[in-house]
């Protein structure tokens, strides 16, 4: 085996490795927090306040 495909073996390994992170801390996070919590936006509470409705 020649560097160039270690180095391929290595990245896909990386990439399952980041993926199960991501997937392990999605499920961290929706379990300790409620979907209100995670779907409010305080950004948005903000914009909604400043904004003018003209009818």
């Amino acid at each position: 085996m020649d560097i160039w495909n270690i180095m391929e073996y290595a990245a896909w390994a990386l990439s399952a490795v980041f993926g199960l992170v991501i997937v392990t801390d999605w499920l961290r996070t929706d379990s300790t927090y409620p979907e209100d919590v995670l779907m409010s936006s305080r950004e948005g509470e903000l914009e909604a306040m400043t904004e003018e409705h003209k009818v």
